[in-house]
Parts: C-alpha cells; structure tokens; sequence
C-alpha cells in the first residue's frame, strides 16, 4: 500500500536549483533513510513533504487516512504550556484521559486520581498508559509539570520524539532523531522502531542505525535522487559502483567532446544550420562533459604542539551542584596518545568533567595539575557565535593564512577548507547561506588550525553528514596527541577510542579498558550474570539450607580432565583465533582505505567468512574451556 508519493519535486534558492526532478514513493512497510552531505536539501525535503513549506515544482500526495507524524530538528510549541499538556495535546480520546492519569499521579491528587482510573478502565487506556510510561521514562521525560520554555534544546527535542511516538502515525518522519539523546536511548529508540510496525522516513548520520533499522536508502546528491534498497552497507556498495560508472560515463563524454568540439570549429558558419541537431548535442554534451565530482584525496594531518612528559594529573577531584554529587574522588594521570571516550546518561556530569580538565570550573576538592605544554582544542556543543555577513574563507584567514601539516609541508587555507568539504565556491558564501551542519564543520576547523596537542569533542557528531564524519574520523586516527570524545555516535567511539570513562552515577566513573561495542558486551555480560545469580538466589529462599553442626566436605561435580588431543586441539583453536583476528584488523584497514569495486566486495566477503569461522572456532574452544 503506497502511503506517500512525490513526483517530480523541486526547489530552489535565488537561481540556484537546490534539487529538481525528485520522485520518490514510501509504502507500508518500509524503513527509509534520507541521506546526502549538509547543504544538499534533506531537511528542505522534508518540509515540502510533510506540507510546511511548498515546492517550486511538482506535487505530493499522502493517501487518504494516512496519519503522519513529523519530528522536527528544531521543534517549535506554545512555551508557556506543561510538558505534560505538549505531548498530549492531541484530540485522541485515550490521550487526553492518560494525560488526566499523569496528572492527578504528579500531583498526588487522589480524588481525582479515584475518577480517571475509572475512565481508564472504560477506553482500555492502560497498555497506552504503560506505553506512555515507558516512552517518557526511555527519554528521560521525569518532570512533566515543567514549562516547554524553560527546557533546553536537547530537552525540547526528547519532548517533541514522546509526542510523536506516542501519537503512533502510520508515517512517521524523523529529522535527526538521535542527537541529544544518550547511548542507551539511542539503542532503545533503535529497537522500538524495529519492533512496531510503524513506516519510517528519517535523517540521520548514525552509521549503525542506518544499519540496524532503515531496509532503504534515499540519496540526495547534486541536486539528483538516488534509491537504493536495502541497508547502509549495501548502500554503500552501490554508491562506490554508481560513481564509478559516472566516471567512466564523464570521462567518454569528455573525449567524444574533444572531437565535437573540433567538428564544431570546423565547420563554416554558412553551413551551421545544416548540422542544428548535431550542434545542439554537442552542448548536451558540453553540459555532461563539464560534470565533476567533489572529492578530496589530502591527508589530514595538521601538525600539532609537542607535549611534554607531564599533561594532566586529577587527584581524587570532586564536583557537585546543590545537594547532587556528580563526580565524587575521580583520579587519573594522561598519558601520550591517551584515547578517551566518555559515557553515561545525560546530565550525569560528563562535561562537567571536560570543563574541569580545561579550567573552565574549578573541583569542589582535589587538584588538577596541567603541564606547561598542554594546548587545549576544545568543541562544545553550543556553537561557535560567526560574523554571519562575513565569508568562509575570511573567517578562517583571520585566524591563519597558511597551516602546516604533520609531515613538514604548507598548504593554504582554501586547501584545507577542500579537506573539510568546502568546496572552492563554498568557501566564498556568506556564513548566513551555510546549513547547521556545515557551521558546525567550520567549527571543527577553525580549532584545529590552531595545532592542539591535547583535543575535547564534547558531541562533534551532531549535525555532521556522514562525508563530514569520515573526513572527520580520518582527521582524528592521525591525531598524535591526546583525545578525549563525548558522543552518542557508536561507530565514530568504536573506531577512535581505546579506552572509555563510564559515568555511572552517583559520582562515580569507572575505566573501561576497550571501545564501545566492547563496553556494551560486558555490560550485557554482567547483566546475565546478575539475572542468574538472583534466580540462583530466590531459589535458595524457597529452601532455606540447614544449618551444619560440624564442618563437612563440600561435595563437588568432578570435571572430566581434556584428553592430550583435546588439549592440542585448544591451543591450535587459540592461534587460529589470534591469526583470524589480525587478518580481520588488516581487511578492515584496506576497506578504510578505499580500492576497486571488485576489491571492496572481495574484502568484504573475506570479512564475512573470516567472522563466522571465528565464531564457530570460539564456541568449539568454550566448550574445551569448561571442561579444562
């Protein structure tokens, strides 16, 4: 069942074509992901589809009955209203008695609480009850009296994704869903969308949602419309394989000009109107020919300060607010090349603790002691205030006109601005024509121009494309000094970080020795183990052991011993292991660093082959190790 189509789609600004000749259709079903780089129009796209603003060209049309639901990137609602009467600001019948129920239970109002319980009972609003409990509580939604004004940016985004998925549409359009939102919400909000039936169409740059939850992939590039169907992964072959054509294509367009073009030259002018078609493919021709890909090959390795051998010492340092502890007798001692990351949930202190290290607050106890060659490069979330009459390239001229790179060279800033996907044109606009997302590129850039040697990301990711982010990741992996990053974006932590700083609450923060993925099995690990420990416990409630009047032996299932094969067989499964791990590291070094499409297909299936052997491998050595 077709649920939205738009045909022919296209908008522009000024005499310039944003998109044009947009058709695009989403049925039931479908998990679909708008992407393309800042400034390619996906939010403009939205707008025209869900009826906000209009389209030069073109018409869309939403099937009767349809209920669509928008998640804006910059939600606008009465301010002066409660949370509360924002999410629930529906007609729907269910919703308005279990915004009665929310509200006589925030308020302790049991004479009021006594009636709606019994409207409850009569619309069957308890499992829409439960829902709504979860939802708020997965968001992190607690004080529902609160004012929508006095929210923060974040906070006003987690209220608009409640109501949104609370008013359970058939379409449900997403504009960056995840940015604000922990790693435990993201992943929560990543499994509710694969569990419910609801069609999706969102913006997001999270490489692993894209992955997990989208079955379909809407590229905007150049003002074109490209689909692909399936996840991200696949995406990403058939972008490789379609640019490679376009290549090939602009290439022979090029030569068949040059011979075009010498026809053209010859011919008398008398004769030109013998030839009109010919002529008139030629500029066809010319238009195709002149077709060119953006694409940077410079390595990003801004030279940076030497460090000394003393960076930065936190001796048992203590934060707090009020009567709320945030970081209680934290200690640790930097090292070169420290690779930090930083989790928890929102509001547990995290850039607190950044802003510590760079001297912005001072601990409540402790001390930090900084050595004399530390050179903070430090991005916040809040932006960067710019000149919005000034040019790119002048912004960045007015901190330096040329940068050196790591490996001794000198390149000027419009060089630099390339690497960060400027384009030559781009460098030249206005700061008021560039997108959120490219403000946020020029950011980043104009802090790292400035050769830290130790560099805080509170949150890069936000608002960055994923052409920005892997200009970005490349950047970092050849960053020689120390890095410590605050994100929600999983992929960006599993590849940068070595280690990771867990806020737990309550003031305490724990060293995890890996990246993310391997944080989480561990989590998850504990988890069961926690679960079959208190299942072990209640049954040992339920028959209390008699208490020994003398020590006796403890009987003890005794083990079968491996034989002498088994024990080869172990230790071989333990080198095939280690061997299958490091092929794996080395294939995915090649897949980062690009090759032919025959190339990346056989890497990635030698990937594949090389994780289900291992896998096999490790259950078979599990199953030696128990009996070891």
């Amino acid at each position: 069942m077709n649920y939205l189509s738009a045909e022919n789609i296209a908008k522009s600004f000024g005499d310039q074509w944003l998109f044009k000749n947009i058709n695009f259709g989403i049925s039931k079903g479908d998990k679909v992901a708008l992407i393309g780089t800042n400034g390619t129009g996906k939010t403009t796209f939205l707008n025209i589809l869900t009826g906000k603003i209009p389209a030069d060209e073109g018409e869309v049309s939403i099937r009767k009955d349809i209920r669509v639901g928008y998640l804006d990137q910059s939600p606008a609602f009465d301010e002066s209203l409660p949370v509360l009467e924002v999410i629930f600001s529906s007609d729907n019948p269910v919703a308005q008695v279990v915004k009665r129920y929310e509200h006589a239970i925030e308020t302790d109002n049991h004479d009021e609480l006594a009636d709606v319980m019994e409207d409850m009972d009569k619309l069957n609003a308890w499992d829409f009850e439960y829902r709504t409990k979860e939802i708020l509580g997965r968001l992190g939604i607690h004080h529902t009296d609160s004012l929508f004004g006095t929210l923060s940016g974040g906070q006003r985004k987690r209220v608009a994704m409640a109501k949104v998925l609370l008013e359970d549409p058939d379409l449900l359009i997403l504009d960056e869903p995840t940015n604000h939102l922990d790693l435990d919400t993201v992943e929560w909000l990543e499994n509710y969308l694969n569990t419910s039936n609801t069609t999706i169409l969102v913006v997001t740059h999270d490489r692993y949602f894209l992955d997990t939850v989208c079955n379909q992939m809407l590229e905007l590039d150049h003002g074109s419309a490209y689909t692909y169907k399936g996840n991200y992964s696949y995406f990403l072959e058939k972008k490789a394989e379609r640019e490679e054509m376009e290549a090939a294509g602009i290439d022979k367009a090029r030569n068949l000009m040059r011979k075009e073009l010498d026809w053209i030259r010859r011919q008398p002018k008398a004769r030109g109107t013998k030839a009109r078609y010919r002529v008139d493919a030629f500029e066809e021709l010319k238009e195709r020919a002149s077709q060119k890909k953006f694409d940077v090959q410079m390595e990003l390795n801004v030279r940076t300060s030497r460090l000394g051998s003393k960076i930065i010492e936190l001796e048992k340092i203590s934060k707090g607010f009020g009567e709320r502890e945030l970081i209680k007798d934290f200690e640790y001692t930097f090292r070169r090349g420290d690779r930090i990351g930083v989790v928890g949930q929102n509001g547990m202190g995290k850039s607190t603790l950044l802003n510590m290290i760079t001297g912005e607050l001072e601990p409540d106890k402790g001390k930090i002691s900084t050595g004399e060659t530390v050179q903070f490069g430090y991005y916040k979330q809040s932006d960067l205030v710019f000149n919005e009459n000034q040019r790119v390239i002048d912004i960045v001229k007015d901190v330096a006109e040329v940068v050196q790179l790591g490996t001794g060279e000198t390149v000027t800033v419009g060089h630099l601005l390339q690497a960060f996907l400027f384009s030559p044109s781009k460098q030249y606009d206005f700061i008021s024509k560039l997108s959120g997302g490219e403000k946020r590129r020029l950011q980043l850039l104009l802090i790292l121009i400035k050769q830290p040697n130790f560099l805080i990301l509170d949150e890069p990711t936000n608002d960055l494309d994923i052409a920005s982010l892997n200009v970005l990741e490349e950047f970092l992996l050849n960053f020689p000094g120390c890095l410590m990053i605050v994100s929600h974006d999983r992929y960006f932590l599993d590849r940068l970080v070595q280690h990771i700083f867990v806020f737990e609450g309550n003031g305490k923060i724990s060293d995890f020795p890996g990246n993310y993925t391997e944080l989480r099995e561990f989590q998850d690990e504990q988890e069961a183990e926690k679960k079959a420990n208190a299942a072990a416990g209640n049954k040992s409630v339920a028959t209390p052991a008699p208490q020994p009047k003398e020590e006796t032996p403890v009987a003890t299932v005794a083990k079968r011993k491996l034989s002498y094969k088994e024990q080869k067989e172990m230790e071989q499964l333990e080198k095939d292991i280690a061997d299958m791990e490091k092929k794996k590291v080395q294939l995915v070094a090649n897949l980062n660093k690009g090759g032919s499409h025959e190339e990346l297909a056989k890497w990635s299936k030698q990937i594949e082959e090389l994780t289900d052997s291992q896998a096999e491998k490790e259950m078979r050595w599990l199953e030696l190790s128990e009996n070891a």
